[in-house]
């Protein structure tokens, strides 16, 4: 499931990993890229649903910037 936070043995929250973030990235950025697709192809035809799809793909763009910012943070700390 997308968007759920980790969880320790102990109940307590945990930070996801370095791969589990890259991973997140690449997911949001895959949809991104289909969503714009889809919206590409509906926009003559159903402009409504084109703009909704492209607002999903707005809001995603803002999630995977916010991602990126975090990845870049984390291999800051590693260095």
């Amino acid at each position: 499931m997308l968007g759920a936070i980790p969880l320790a043995a102990s109940g307590g929250i945990t930070m996801p990993s370095l791969a589990q973030m890259t991973g997140s990235l690449h997911i949001h950025n895959f949809y991104i890229g289909k969503l714009k697709a889809k919206q590409e192809q509906l926009f003559d035809s159903d402009p409504d649903l084109a703009q909704l799809l492209d607002n999903v793909a707005a809001i995603l763009s803002e999630h995977a910037v916010a991602i990126a910012e975090d990845i870049a943070d984390r291999e800051d700390d590693d260095t």
